[in-house]
């Protein structure tokens, strides 16, 4: 029965045994989510590239808005999913400040000191409630994992996140304090995130799930394409009430639960097309938080070192170069010589600053501070 079986579905079991691979040994990266990541932020990357190109291009709007549907939820999603195990143990909160709010402290500031000179505004202030730019990414998390606990408490966890996510888009009151706004319009995602186990992730990466992929992806951009000169696609973005946007209020509730399915279909047509298998860009996934920060400084002086002026990056040919330039940067900074070089301050070690250290990292702590005073 059981070679009938494998002569009959010998097709389908192939294309499903990397889908449905043995969980990983405890410690050891998952390919496929290393791999999930590497392709996010490269769309992350492409999708800032094409931000110039918009103007006067209703195919790029329509590419840009598919883009922005999901890579940022897939990301988060993909955030949540790690998380659920942060217990708020004192290790798991020193990894917390020491993973998310020193570089949100350090990347805050050099934003702003950058754009003081590519944005020619000399007097911007340095503020740590007002993330500027990609920063808000590292503030939403780190406001998302603190509350991880108290999200598996609750007995409807995404029902209750969707209703707040509804109720933000109420109310243009909720500033841009740690981006609030769209820290609370995001936290379904997480949320989901925090649900979800891994044989959820099995499914879409099943070949029926693949295949369906395709035509959906098609049908997203046509749908784009449509919506181009109808609608903004700021309702993606997720930073703005409603009447932010010049819509009535009971829009916001709706965009939400509309942009919720819509993201979440091209999050799973996304994960059923991220091979599970190591690849050559397999270990750049553990260093997409570098490439997300630091390609930013380059997408910021690009416009203000006229990189978007000449005409020719305006055609067709133009909007290929700056997307292979985009992902070939943001892989470039997601290497391993990049991550040693910025290690000090996007993972620094700050033993000194918690009574918990391991006692071998505050033996070697109290050994270098002993050769320091020696010397």
């Amino acid at each position: 029965m059981r070679a009938a079986a494998g002569t009959s579905g010998e097709r389908g079991a192939s294309a499903s045994r990397e889908a449905a691979a043995p969980p990983k040994p405890a410690g050891q990266r998952d390919a496929f989510f290393d791999n999930a990541k590497y392709l996010a932020i490269v769309l992350v990357a492409i999708g800032h590239a094409w931000e110039p190109l918009r103007d006067g291009s209703r195919t790029v709007s329509a590419l840009y808005m598919v883009v922005y549907a999901f890579h940022m939820p897939a990301f988060i999603v993909i955030s949540g999913y790690f998380s659920r195990s942060f217990d708020a143990s004192p290790g798991r909160i020193r990894r917390l400040v020491t993973g998310l709010a020193v570089p949100y402290v350090v990347f805050e500031t050099a934003y702003t000191l950058f754009t003081r000179w590519t944005d020619q505004e000399p007097d911007r202030p340095v503020s740590l409630l007002d993330p500027l730019y990609l920063t808000w990414f590292l503030a939403a998390l780190f406001i998302w994992r603190l509350t991880t606990p108290v999200w598996r408490r609750v007995r409807w966890p995404l029902p209750v996140a969707l209703a707040i996510a509804m109720l933000a888009t109420l109310s243009s009151s909720v500033g841009n304090d740690l981006d609030l706004q769209r820290t609370l319009q995001f936290l379904p995602y997480f949320v989901l995130g925090l649900l979800l186990k891994p044989e959820h992730f099995r499914m879409v990466r099943r070949r029926s799930a693949r295949v369906l992929a395709v035509p959906v992806f098609a049908a997203a951009v046509v749908v784009a394409y449509w919506a181009v000169p109808r609608m903004t696609g700021a309702w993606f973005y997720h930073r703005d009430s409603a009447a932010e946007l010049g819509a009535p209020a009971w829009y916001g509730p709706v965009m939400t639960l509309v942009t919720f399915g819509c993201s979440l279909l091209l999050v799973a047509c996304f994960l059923a097309w991220v091979p599970g298998r190591r690849a050559w860009f397999t270990a750049l996934g553990a260093g997409t938080l570098y490439g997300y920060l630091l390609h930013g400084f380059v997408a910021q002086g690009s416009k203000f070192w006229g990189w978007y002026e000449p005409e020719w990056v305006h055609r067709p040919v133009g909007l290929v170069v700056v997307t292979l330039f985009a992902a070939v940067l943001v892989t470039a900074l997601c290497t391993p010589p990049v991550r040693r070089l910025f290690r000090w301050v996007m993972e620094p070690d700050m033993a000194w600053a918690f009574r918990d250290a391991p006692r071998r990292t505050r033996e070697r702590h109290a050994v270098r501070e002993g050769s320091a005073v020696r010397g």
